[in-house]
């Protein structure tokens, strides 16, 4: 390859990574998934390489990407899985029937960090937006679209697009566009969904900061009388990759206590993820000394309290993804629960 064959080539590299974060961002809302989006991406990186020969301009780069990545996106969803939070699949369980009954992976919606989907922008409306349409309740709701409705949807109410940049896209017609954009309206109109009501201000205001203080003091305490204090009287708590969950702060505490007895003398370590706040849970590590990682909590507030939080519990997949160490040392001096 020549000098010059050569730069084109590391040029053609710059350009595409500019546009990974969105796309990354697109390819999660269309999949639900974290790691299936990276593999959208991915393969839509390899695709633009390998037939950049006969992209001729007649599109902007990033829409040619978008329709390359739409494809791969359509072509990975024909399987028809629809990927799901617990309360999606079944009624919460009381506490006293509480059992932890994993399913497979590809059953749950995957938590992501905020950095591989959110594009830095100086407009606040802008990334106001691209926030709430990755929070979990949100990405719940696309889900139930079919897919692409689910493309129409996010390309014209998330990214903006017009129906006529749309059409182009997906190679239909604006008005077959305008019917699916109206349908998918009316299916997320359906869904009752407290958390997607969710009020998180970005960035966080003072008295939701105060709120997160004191959830940390609480948690890392183990203090019950103080966590209920902050839970909405009908919060809710997951878990996956187990089925179960819990509403309301007597069961929600009551399994802390029980079940979740184990994670009494944590660590937590803040983390922002899909869009809200978020924190790395660490458990003492009874075998090693120090801190075992355990769950990425995801939090919902919503008038002054935690209307939500949901634990991802495979860690060996979600620490890695968040740059997160997989062992905490104690710190000196400090004598950990259990030692």
């Amino acid at each position: 390859m020549s000098d010059g064959t050569a730069t084109t080539a590391a040029d053609l590299d710059i350009r595409l990574e500019k546009h990974r974060v969105e796309l990354t961002g697109y390819c999660y809302r269309m999949l639900g998934s974290s790691f299936e989006a990276e593999d959208a991406v991915q393969d839509t990186m390899v695709r633009a390489w390998r037939s950049y020969e006969k992209f001729e301009g007649r599109s902007s780069l990033r829409s040619w990407l978008y329709r390359i990545a739409t494809n791969v996106c359509l072509d990975m969803l024909t399987a028809g899985n629809k990927r799901a939070r617990p309360m999606d699949l079944s009624e919460s369980t009381p506490l006293a029937q509480a059992a932890l009954s994993p399913r497979p992976d590809n059953t749950w919606l995957e938590p992501m960090p905020d950095n591989r989907v959110l594009p830095t922008t100086d407009d606040p409306a802008e990334a106001a937006v691209a926030k709430e349409s990755v929070r979990l309740a949100f990405m719940a709701a696309l889900q139930q679209l079919p897919a692409k409705q689910r493309a129409v949807l996010i390309l014209r109410e998330v990214l903006a697009w017009r129906a006529s940049e749309v059409a182009e896209l997906l190679d239909t017609s604006v008005a077959s566009v305008n019917s699916a954009l109206q349908r998918a309206r009316a299916t997320l109109a359906e869904r009752d969904d407290k958390a997607a009501r969710a009020a998180v201000s970005d960035p966080l205001d003072a008295d939701q900061q105060k709120l997160l203080d004191r959830y940390v003091a609480a948690f890392e305490g183990y203090d019950m009388t103080a966590l209920t204090a902050l839970l909405h009287e009908d919060a809710v708590m997951t878990m996956p990759p187990f089925d179960l969950w819990l509403t309301g702060h007597d069961d929600i505490t009551g399994f802390m206590t029980t079940l979740g007895s184990a994670c009494e003398g944590s660590r937590l370590i803040p983390v922002q993820v899909n869009g809200l706040p978020g924190f790395a849970q660490y458990k003492p590590d009874p075998e090693r000394g120090g801190y075992a990682p355990w769950a990425v909590q995801v939090l919902e507030i919503s008038d002054g309290r935690l209307t939500g939080f949901h634990f991802f519990l495979d860690t060996k997949r979600w620490f890695p993804l968040f740059g997160l160490p997989l062992h905490l040392e104690a710190e000196p001096g400090q004598v950990q629960e259990g030692a």
